[in-house]
């Protein structure tokens, strides 16, 4: 009997043991997370998978979106401009005479309206197509109409759409008075066939805990030729962002008088040459060259590269990483002469 007892017990127990092991066999091993690619952005905030690729903010789901880009007027009478404040993106760049002109790129937000919309130029034309970007803008250079006639970039052109897709406000005069809405630029691009999918290739960011490198420097200025052209970036550390001031106003939204607030300024030089009596510009988007990088208040000597389209930051050869938010990218012709600390 004793016995009996004994190998019923036994039996019980190697039951177990058995059930136990096969359970623990049978657990399912996690399959790896489907992500964007690690090397690309840092891992901001723990629980998102994806990130805006010109910004770097963190974002539920894939963000395919395709980015809008739209020629904005910097003349002293078009300012304050409209929807600036939420541009992910937003290059300088000289046009005629010392004036510049500004491609503002919208990917992670939008505006409910912007302008005033200006004419094309072929420079500005190639980085919206480096960004995969519809291109928004109001009349053009012989050059620039060559380029988009050929069907080389997805574009409106308020030429054609005057009064309809784009506005005239009354409170300022041509050329300085041309708006658009987004609406009107999702219904723009419904009409001619254009897809609003298909995102930018993403810059690289620092994650949350990434330390940013450089010496300290809060305050540049850009001269790029009198007073009302004259750009100034001042860090304000109690917010970690920069502040805008062209001409010596900050640089606000017309609308909500929501001041433009920057977490990277990136001074690039390029060759610039003059093409015509009218002091029109070609601008060497291409061989890369010299640069600084200005984050969290410390500036960087750097160099930029033009990858696929793209202007990027690098230093010694490897692609210097943007802190999240939105970045500012000055081209001018001589970065010793024409920037001052």
């Amino acid at each position: 009997m004793y016995k009996q007892r004994y190998w019923k017990v036994m039996t019980m127990f190697m039951i177990i043991f058995l059930l136990v092991s096969c359970n623990k066999n049978a657990e399912p091993k996690p399959e790896p997370v489907e992500n964007i690619e690690q090397d690309t952005v840092g891992e901001k905030s723990p629980g998102y998978l994806y990130h805006y690729p010109l910004t770097g903010e963190p974002i539920e789901v894939e963000p395919t979106n395709r980015a809008i880009s739209v020629m904005v007027n910097n003349h002293p009478a078009a300012r304050p401009q409209s929807g600036l404040n939420k541009a992910d993106l937003v290059f300088e760049a000289l046009a005629e005479g010392g004036i510049t002109r500004l491609l503002a790129v919208f990917q992670s937000e939008f505006s409910k309206k912007v302008g005033p919309v200006r004419s094309a130029r072929p420079y500005y034309i190639e980085l919206a197509k480096g960004l995969n970007a519809i291109y928004i803008f109001h009349g053009w250079s012989p050059e620039a109409q060559e380029i988009i006639q050929s069907g080389y970039i997805d574009h409106l052109n308020g030429l054609y759409y005057d009064g309809t897709l784009f506005n005239r406000v009354t409170f300022r005069k041509a050329p300085h008075n041309s708006y658009i809405s987004f609406e009107n630029i999702r219904k723009g691009a419904k009409q001619n066939g254009y897809s609003m999918e298909g995102a930018p290739k993403s810059y690289k960011f620092l994650a949350e805990d990434d330390q940013v490198e450089g010496k300290l420097q809060k305050d540049i200025t850009i001269s790029y030729s009198n007073q009302n052209f004259e750009v100034r970036y001042e860090y304000d550390s109690s917010i970690k962002k920069y502040k805008r001031f062209s001409g010596d106003v900050q640089t606000v939204d017309y609308d909500t008088n929501d001041p433009v607030l920057l977490n990277n300024i990136f001074i690039v030089q390029m060759d610039h040459f003059v093409i015509d009596d009218s002091g029109r510009r070609k601008i060497d988007l291409t061989s890369g060259g010299k640069a600084l990088l200005l984050q969290e208040g410390k500036m960087r000597e750097v160099s930029w590269k033009n990858v696929d389209g793209r202007i990027v930051p690098y230093f010694n050869g490897v692609e210097i990483r943007l802190v999240p938010g939105k970045t500012w990218i000055n081209i001018v012709p001589n970065i010793d002469k024409m920037v001052n600390f």
